[in-house]
């Protein structure tokens, strides 16, 4: 049985609340390297060096994550190597495939990203304090199971 929610239950709102929590952070990010010098990057060049941070090298495989086109991501891609972010190199195991991998500058951006994440995780603790932001980390690290999948509405 479908259980329903309350306008005014906060887990009807968690979507959104986890949106707005990515933007509060995302323009932290953005706003801390522009304070340190770096050139404006946007979202979408964030979102790869937070994907190559968790590990995702393939342009097509970050495209996918960021349900962006190929045509997309390798313009995202040509804008951060132009300002030597990013760089295409061969991968290791298959040598006619490549991979994005940090530049010694990018590698310095990811390391201001880093602080910048510790200074704004500090803030967000002085905000809602210790322990709920303890509650919602621990929450949201668990393995939440594959995305669910709905059969087609025949309408």
């Amino acid at each position: 049985m479908t259980q329903t929610f309350s306008p005014d239950d906060p887990t009807h709102q968690i979507l959104l609340s986890l949106l707005r929590g990515f933007y509060w952070f995302d323009e932290g990010l953005l706003n801390f390297l522009k304070s340190k010098g770096w050139p404006t990057i946007t979202r979408p060049q964030s979102m790869v060096m937070a994907n190559i941070a968790m590990g995702v090298k393939h342009p097509s495989d970050i495209a996918r994550k960021l349900g962006i086109s190929r045509q997309a991501i390798h313009a995202t891609l040509k804008s951060m190597i132009a300002m030597d972010m990013v760089q295409l190199v061969s991968d290791p195991t298959n040598k006619r495939v490549k991979i994005v991998d940090l530049t010694p500058t990018g590698e310095r951006m990811r390391e201001d990203a880093q602080h910048a994440m510790t200074v704004m995780v500090e803030e967000l603790t002085n905000r809602i304090g210790k322990s709920n932001l303890q509650k919602a980390a621990v929450a949201l690290d668990l393995d939440w199971g594959t995305p669910m999948s709905f059969p087609m509405d025949k309408r």
